[in-house]
């Protein structure tokens, strides 16, 4: 069994494929999300606008000028207002529902009080509710011709466009805006301040890798992190994941051996199961999604989890009760990324619903979004396998007739010898990774220079540094909070200076 991955990330999540057919992420649609907040809440933190943006900002076609409604989601609770040149904190939108990115960003409702700052959070185009071509699904994401707007480079432009034309509107020319982003967030909140130094004086880009392109990171790299995740925990846990892969191989070829694999793993009756992919990824999905999302308190940005969910897992693995049956042992296992609540009776593998709309990531993962990043060596807790462009370049061909450019990002953003590069010209900006995300591998690890700053938490997971603070946060997490706070103190008060000089 070789797991193939097609990257569909909300902060880059990703989904295990093991076939051709088009994918999306695994989201048990029959789970309420109870950090989702009520409507009454939801109002009281912000309002929902939006925004007539331009299809394309960068031909001057008939075509080009056709407009699209994009959606933005603003709080004014804390703003010291224009008169006071008050920041701006703006959230540069994921591939998803920004309500859903929004909801997991409280870091930003956290700290607006203390800077007096206005909130903004945009959604990224061809995603949610802000739908190009009338706002038809079915015209926008039809064909390349029509999903060719959907890029990074078009979706800065219009962040940019709505950025300066919100501070028109607002008379807050000199309120400075700073802009944060978790994972692709984080890589277009980095590259926005890197294109458009003009209009945003600062970046936090938490788990952004944005050096996994181009060979830059080991192929082998995120799933090395996977493996360390479990293996740190329990040398044996490790063992019967890593054993486990051959044993349902081999149990799906004996007479009845699907059969036995869908009571061992409580299949739903009427999920189609034709061979062992089925099972091999919906538990690999279950790891590598954990690992992510590996947080030192209960959460629930992909599905409800208990505070350090691989300790959970590897104790499920390791308890004594299950004996010597391995599929009990990753049952039990699965069960806490799938299950913590309790309210499954069964798994429909089959379900590849989306709740969060994060689907159209398959059209950028075939176009620029080309991570090399596929690789398991032989200490992979996965079998071994390696990157094949070839292969993501016939599955791209295949469903939407196009090539991808993997040459692409590091042409246009950089990411080649970064650490020489941006020290040159780069400043204000933060990257933050913890370790024990498998994204980190593809991150900036080290500083840069005074102002192009790396924090590096060795017990962090994907961006757990954006999440609302809780009273159960290690330590660890709220230094890092505070050394951030302090960085972007700094950017504010070296902006009020020179705003203060030139006014003289």
């Amino acid at each position: 069994m070789a797991i193939k991955l097609v990257f569909f990330t909300l902060h880059l999540l990703i989904c295990c494929a093991v076939s051709l057919s088009k994918i999306t992420p695994r989201f048990p649609s029959f789970i309420i999300q109870p950090e989702w907040l009520s409507v009454s809440t939801k109002s009281e933190l912000y309002e929902t606008k939006y925004y007539t943006q331009i299809l394309d900002h960068f031909t001057y076609t008939p075509q080009s000028y056709q407009t699209f409604q994009q959606r933005y989601l603003i709080s004014y609770k804390y703003w010291g207002g224009a008169t006071e040149n008050a920041p701006i904190f703006v959230y540069t939108g994921n591939e998803g529902d920004i309500e859903w990115f929004t909801q997991n960003t409280g870091f930003m409702f956290d700290t607006a009080p203390h800077f007096k700052a206005l909130l903004v959070f945009i959604e990224h185009r061809f995603y949610g509710e802000s739908i190009p071509f009338g706002g038809n699904k079915d015209v926008a994401y039809a064909n390349a011709s029509t999903l060719g707007y959907l890029s990074s480079t078009q979706t800065l432009a219009d962040y940019a466009t709505l950025i300066i034309d919100l501070k028109k509107n607002l008379t807050a020319f000199d309120s400075p805006v700073v802009v944060f982003g978790g994972s692709y967030g984080g890589m277009l909140a980095a590259w926005f301040r890197l294109k458009y130094p003009h209009v945003a004086i600062g970046a936090l880009a938490s788990s952004a890798p944005i050096l996994y392109f181009e060979n830059i990171t080991s192929q082998y790299s995120f799933f090395n992190t996977v493996t360390n995740d479990f293996r740190s925990e329990s040398e044996n846990c490790y063992k019967v994941i890593k054993g486990s892969w051959q044993q349902i191989e081999n149990t799906a070829k004996q007479s009845g051996g699907l059969e036995i694999l869908r009571k061992s793993f409580r299949i739903c009756k009427n999920s189609y199961m034709s061979a062992a992919d089925a099972v091999e990824s919906w538990l690999s999905t279950a790891f590598v999604y954990t690992a992510m999302t590996d947080y030192p308190t209960q959460s629930n940005f992909l599905n409800p989890l208990p505070a350090y969910p691989v300790k959970q897992m590897c104790k499920a693995i390791d308890n004594p009760k299950a004996g010597n049956n391995t599929f009990e042992k990753l049952y039990n296992a699965a069960t806490v990324y799938y299950n913590f609540t309790g309210n499954v009776a069964c798994y429909d593998l089959n379900d590849n619903s989306d709740p969060h709309g994060l689907g159209e990531w398959s059209w950028q993962a075939c176009t620029e979004m080309i991570m090399p990043m596929d690789g398991n060596n032989a200490e992979s807790i996965f079998p071994h396998s390696e990157w094949n462009y070839t292969e993501r370049a016939q599955i791209c061909e295949h469903f939407f007739k196009v090539q991808p450019r993997p040459n692409w990002i590091t042409s246009e953003f950089g990411g080649h010898n970064i650490y020489r590069v941006l020290k040159r010209f780069g400043s204000n900006i933060i990257f933050f990774n913890g370790l024990r995300d498998p994204w980190s591998g593809g991150g900036v690890l080290k500083d840069i220079s005074k102002s192009v700053v790396a924090i590096v938490a060795k017990d962090g997971a994907h961006h757990v540094d954006l999440r609302f603070s809780t009273d159960e946060d290690p330590e660890w997490l709220k230094d890092v909070r505070r050394r951030e706070i302090k960085i972007i103190k700094s950017w504010l008060s070296q902006y009020y200076r020179s705003l203060f000089e030139t006014s003289q």
